[in-house]
């Protein structure tokens, strides 16, 4: 494989990758069939990057993440909105910022309510229930811009990890003025790795969790400023993290 190549999975083969290998990459019009929808569609949820909060939990002291956060169920037939709560994690699955109760901005309601929206979230819990039959799923979301304002940008600060849930993906929105954000999956539990880079807008990664440790690597300016915008989904059974029964 060249460093130009990725290795996309055939769309066809998702569940059977997922549990083969711990991941799978689609391409962005692999994306936008398997959500029944439209890259124009998705692309109309790409303006509310632009109205992040600013993350002030980083504990590097670092000011360049915005995000917003929201929590969905997924029953297999609708996808609800949860009343707002914090995001929370063990130590043990981050050990930077495990924890801490950390209680974002919510998602804009104009974007929940797009059909595409509820089209791509469910068309992946649908793929995540192939993989491992579970319902209802516990769906976190997460808006994410990492920008260079102060000449690094950070995706991951927590290093390699995993996220405590049962799978999760990582989708490009876009890359502006920027070098960096390498995506790295390894083998949770021996030596495989992979490395590549997401250029091109709606690449999605999704990860078995549990089989595979992941990360992106810093990004630098180009030139004065650039960005990374990315939406982060994890699918959990049972319950959110911290309210396990």
């Amino acid at each position: 494989m060249t460093p130009n190549e990725l290795p996309y999975t055939d769309p066809s083969r998702l569940a059977e990758a997922l549990l083969g290998n711990g991941y799978a990459l689609l391409r962005p019009e692999d994306v936008a069939r398997l959500a029944g929808c439209l890259l124009s569609d998705l692309d109309a949820l790409v303006p509310s990057w632009d109205h992040l909060e600013l993350d002030n939990y980083l504990k590097d002291g670092g000011r360049y993440r915005r995000r917003r956060h929201s929590c969905f169920i997924d029953d297999g037939k609708t996808l609800s909105l949860t009343p707002h709560r914090a995001h929370w994690q063990p130590v043990e699955y981050n050990a930077l910022h495990g924890g801490m109760h950390r209680l974002f901005a919510p998602m804009d309601p104009g974007t929940v309510a797009q059909p595409a929206w509820q089209q791509l979230v469910r068309s992946l819990g649908a793929v995540c229930s192939q993989a491992k039959p579970a319902k209802p799923w516990y769906v976190e979301a997460h808006q994410f811009r990492i920008d260079t304002a102060d000449g690094i940008g950070r995706p991951t600060p927590e290093g390699a990890h995993r996220d405590g849930v049962d799978f999760v993906a990582v989708i490009l929105i876009g890359r502006t003025g920027i070098k960096g954000g390498e995506t790295r999956v390894f083998d949770a539990h021996g030596p495989r790795g992979q490395r590549f880079t997401m250029l091109e807008p709606w690449t999605l990664l999704l990860l078995d969790d549990a089989a595979v440790i992941h990360e992106s690597t810093p990004i630098q300016p180009l030139k004065e400023h650039g960005y990374r915008d990315t939406l982060v989904l994890t699918w959990r059974a049972h319950a959110f993290q911290g309210e396990d029964a």
